[in-house]
């Protein structure tokens, strides 16, 4: 049996794996109005999620700002599609 993920399953870092895993990758700001929380409440999770090896952060320049990218790694992807399946498996079990 598939078990849950706990770095994943906290609700902000499973909305944040998810948003990214429609994307290749996403600005820091567009997860932060997604989440509708402050920044450092997103860097928190990001951090947790980046020391996991669950995303990648990645700055660039535009437009004279650094901007912060992140993207969900192949290894982010399989925990996503882990915790998902142990998820359906707990509501199949319930219904």
């Amino acid at each position: 049996m598939t078990t849950l993920n706990a770095t994943i399953h906290a609700p902000n870092r499973l909305q944040i794996c998810a948003i990214l895993a429609t994307s290749a990758e996403l600005e820091f700001k567009l997860i932060r109005e997604h989440l509708d929380v402050s920044d450092s409440v997103v860097s928190k999770h990001l951090k947790v999620l980046e020391e996991s090896g669950y995303i990648q952060l990645k700055k660039r320049a535009e437009f004279g700002r650094s901007r912060t990218w992140v993207a969900l790694t192949s290894e982010g992807r399989k925990a996503l599609s882990s915790h998902v399946k142990a998820l359906k498996a707990i509501i199949a079990d319930a219904v």
